[in-house]
């Protein structure tokens, strides 16, 4: 695969990654914004978290997207930019593929934006792309780039039967799911078993011990180290520190938590400080801007149902053993 180079940054476009790496950014409101998501089908939800259905009419449209594992998008409308924290930018193309993102990534849009597509799991970009995500990671790319002219002129055609309305939102974004079963290609029988350990020992706790996952591995501590890095884009030291931002900012979205959660969120960081650090990084929000109405984008993509590959624990106390996808607002308040 031969990968297009990314723009530099200029003087405005690092002032504007500056003010999204400060939580300064000026979002567009939930009000202006309608997004659909839609649970994959059961032949392709090893491979999707979720697929979705975006739209804004607006002018100008500023948001974040949080550390994620890749996206598969069809920008059926509105042309924009990603700033990533490497001081890169790239342009959308039409039929996009995101590559494994190691921290959240602003992004501008002149609108109106409409986006149909796909939020991977580490085994569905490993199965679509058999690329190395911590190799090809931080990129907006044209996807027939990675996939091949196929995938171009199928995400045309897409497009094109949206915008003269023979297809809804929701159909295009089936099909997304189901260009991606068909397209997937077979990993090997181990790897995905260590992909579903890793998944488990990430969910196991806030701070998992990384002794215990190569005790489980049947593999070497450094080929561990090397397939983590190529199925979930980090080391399994910073994909811990990612989840543990990612999750801590789906319990603080929720108005209030009992104090079994917040003991656990307590204990999973050293300090305050090194909590709100540690959210902006990968969820690009410091906690008092969790679960604003201005940013509809990321309170869904960390809302806990799109973590649900994790088979995530809370605590030692048995209330609280159970996946974070069964968990409703619910239990989380006080």
């Amino acid at each position: 695969m031969k990968q297009s180079k990314p723009e530099p940054q200029n003087a405005v476009r690092k002032d504007i990654a500056k003010a999204a790496s400060e939580s300064s950014l000026e979002l567009t409101a939930s009000s202006l914004i309608s997004i659909d998501y839609i649970a994959p089908p059961a032949a392709v939800s090893d491979y999707i978290t979720t697929l979705y259905h975006f739209r804004c009419d607006e002018k100008v449209i500023r948001d974040i997207q949080p550390s994620s594992v890749g996206h598969l998008s069809l920008f059926a409308r509105g042309k924009g930019e990603m700033y990533f924290r490497e001081g890169h930018v790239d342009p959308n193309p039409p039929v996009a593929m995101l590559t494994p993102l190691a921290n959240a990534t602003p992004f501008f849009v002149d609108g109106p934006m409409h986006i149909m597509g796909a939020a991977l799991t580490p085994l569905g970009w490993a199965a679509l792309t058999g690329l190395h995500a911590g190799e090809c990671g931080n990129r907006l790319m044209d996807a027939g780039e990675i996939l091949g002219d196929e995938a171009g002129a199928w995400g045309e055609r897409l497009i094109a039967e949206y915008l003269d309305g023979s297809k809804s939102g929701r159909e295009c974004a089936l099909e997304v799911g189901d260009f991606i079963g068909r397209i997937a290609k077979p990993i090997n029988p181990r790897h995905v078993d260590l992909i579903r350990i890793v998944n488990m020992w990430l969910g196991s706790s806030f701070n998992p011990d990384v002794n215990e996952l190569m005790e489980q591995a049947a593999y070497s501590e450094r080929q561990v180290q090397r397939l983590v890095e190529r199925y979930f884009g980090l080391p399994p030291k910073d994909i811990a520190r990612k989840y543990r931002a990612l999750r801590a900012a789906a319990l603080l979205s929720f108005p209030s938590l009992t104090p079994d959660y917040e003991a656990a969120l307590g204990d999973a960081f050293f300090d305050q400080s090194h909590m709100i650090r540690e959210i902006n990084r990968f969820v690009g929000r410091t906690p008092a801007r969790l679960g604003n109405d201005d940013s509809p984008f990321l309170n869904e993509m960390i809302a806990p149902r799109n973590l649900r590959e994790l088979d995530t624990r809370w605590g030692d106390n048995s209330e609280v053993l159970r996946p974070i996808v069964d968990i409703g607002k619910d239990d989380l308040k006080g």
